[in-house]
């Protein structure tokens, strides 16, 4: 057994020796960050880091911890929408209940996650930061259009989410730059949302997900966002598919067409968890489904 499970790759070693830090303030963590380049990594949660370090698929020289720096554990509502920050678990998120009222696709995303001590340990900034096209909150903040705050050693920006993933494990962040707040507008009137995917089993990673949010006047599609996840190299939103839903009184040939277009903007690739062709013919399969509960929340 111990042959099979070392075979496998996640045979448990010892951590290598690295640069520990616990900065306590954000341009502190940022400094540090910079002086060592790409070569050290800031820790969140660590749900995803630690496991990598002990399998030496990263290896970085310096490691900062956030977690002594007062205030990034919070979720604050306003009249402009929501914030919460790098520190804010999964969990916390899961049992907000301004997420659960405002943001049911973001919920949904995070309440199917099977296990509550991932959720208890895990951030959302940490799982954005990952950059795995199969990510849960990523689909649902590209559908609820949440923008990122970013602050390095000396700089601060604002960008769309869409921005942050570029590749497989790759981010848009400079070496020193943080995710430092997560902002979600505020719902609109007459808009709707839903978060499905499909999995194996609960616990396992998805082989496709998707969160469609709509917004309606007077009966006619003013806003759509439909994002996918493991059907790219990263999530991606379905632009095409957007605009067929935008200016038109949705019905089920709308639906329909939509969904085509989308599994037409995929890039699905085969591997463990399932097929190119079967993501691909889920995807509009979840696109359809998750677009008709949207729908029927914004008629609600």
């Amino acid at each position: 057994m111990s042959e099979l499970v070392k075979i496998s790759g996640f045979f448990p070693r010892a951590l290598k020796s690295f640069d520990y830090f616990e900065p306590k303030t954000m341009g502190e963590a940022a400094q540090i960050l910079s002086e060592y380049g790409g070569r050290a990594k800031p820790l969140c949660g660590g749900v995803d880091l630690v496991p990598r370090m002990r399998r030496r698929l990263l290896v970085p020289e310096c490691v900062v911890s956030l977690i002594q720096i007062p205030g990034l554990d919070y979720i604050k509502g306003n009249g402009n929408g929501l914030t919460f920050g790098p520190l804010t678990t999964l969990r916390s998120l899961e049992l907000s209940p301004l997420i659960q009222r405002d943001y049911p696709a973001f919920y949904e995303a995070i309440h199917q996650i099977a296990s509550v001590q991932v959720k208890a340990t895990g951030t959302a900034v940490g799982n954005l930061c990952v950059a795995t096209p199969a990510s849960d909150v990523a689909v649902a903040l590209f559908a609820e259009g949440a923008r990122l705050k970013i602050v390095g050693a000396s700089s601060e920006r604002v960008i769309p989410i869409d921005e942050l993933l570029i590749g497989v494990g790759q981010t848009s962040l400079q070496p020193d730059e943080i995710v430092a707040e997560v902002i979600m507008p505020s719902p609109a009137e007459g808009r709707g949302e839903a978060f499905l995917n499909l999995v194996r089993t609960a616990g396992d990673i998805a082989k496709v997900n998707v969160a469609v949010s709509i917004t309606l006047a007077s009966s006619t599609c003013q806003e759509a966002r439909i994002a996918l996840g493991s059907v790219a190299p990263t999530t991606i939103r379905a632009g095409k598919a957007e605009e067929i839903l935008k200016g038109k009184v949705i019905e089920q040939g709308i639906i329909e067409e939509a969904a085509e277009a989308a599994t037409e903007e995929t890039k699905t690739i085969s591997d463990i968890r399932s097929t190119a062709e079967y993501r691909r013919e889920v995807a509009g399969v979840l696109v359809k489904r998750a677009t008709r509960k949207a729908l029927e929340r914004a008629q609600s």
